[in-house]
């Protein structure tokens, strides 16, 4: 079975290149295609795609405000946003929006296929660009810091994991992987994959980018003062 994607642009041609670009698949399929947020909403509901690509900056509902309203659909489609914009403020507003991906329109064609079925598969993708720089920006540091398991013990959101589970959260936030936070804390990468699992139910976390989010919001990852 294809993945259904519905595609979001104001440039005529952007939307013109991406259904060519998949149609050349064979597991893509282009479902539908929007100029702007409002129209992106109103065909999520009508065609329940299962991703949905989306620009930020559009006339009328921009894309994090159409990003914000698609992720409060019943059974909501993954958002993977492409953008020309590296804007900070414009990566952190559309994962908090819900976005499950972050990529640039100067990627690789290529690139953008697989980060389609990266976020339909219900992981979440950033583009490399971005990442490290976004990850020191909220952590106010330029490596991987110690985890925290500080005042943000006291938090409701978190108040029901485990200082093990703290300690992992810390580090997904910090934007290590599974077989990172395994060296870093010295367990086996199985082990590591339970925690994270684990955190995924307790939190109601859609991916790894929303449990990074809840981590700087929690104070487990402090944000740069």
């Amino acid at each position: 079975m294809s993945v259904r994607v519905l595609l979001t642009d104001d440039q005529p041609l952007m939307l013109v290149a991406l259904t060519i670009l998949i149609g050349d698949t064979d597991d893509l399929e282009v479902v539908g295609r929007a100029g702007d947020g409002r129209e992106a909403v109103r065909l999520v509901r009508e065609l329940r795609p299962d991703v949905v690509v989306m620009d930020i900056r559009m006339p009328g509902m921009d894309g994090i405000e159409a990003t914000r309203q698609t992720t409060a659909e019943p059974d909501p489609p993954k958002v993977l946003v492409l953008t020309t914009f590296d804007d900070d403020e414009y990566v952190y507003g559309a994962l908090r929006a819900g976005a499950s991906g972050f990529l640039l329109k100067s990627m690789a064609l290529d690139a953008i296929l697989d980060a389609i079925r990266v976020v339909a598969a219900g992981d979440a993708l950033i583009a490399p660009s971005v990442t490290r720089r976004l990850i020191a920006d909220f952590a106010g540091t330029s490596g991987p810091a110690a985890p925290d398991a500080g005042p943000a013990a006291d938090s409701g959101l978190i108040a029901g994991i485990t200082d093990r589970e703290r300690e992992v959260l810390a580090l997904v936030g910090q934007g290590l992987s599974n077989a990172e936070i395994a060296e870093r804390l010295v367990i086996s990468a199985a082990t590591a994959k339970t925690h994270v699992a684990r955190l995924f139910a307790k939190l109601e976390a859609r991916d790894r980018v929303h449990l990074a989010i809840i981590a700087f919001e929690t104070g487990l990852v402090p944000r740069r003062r």
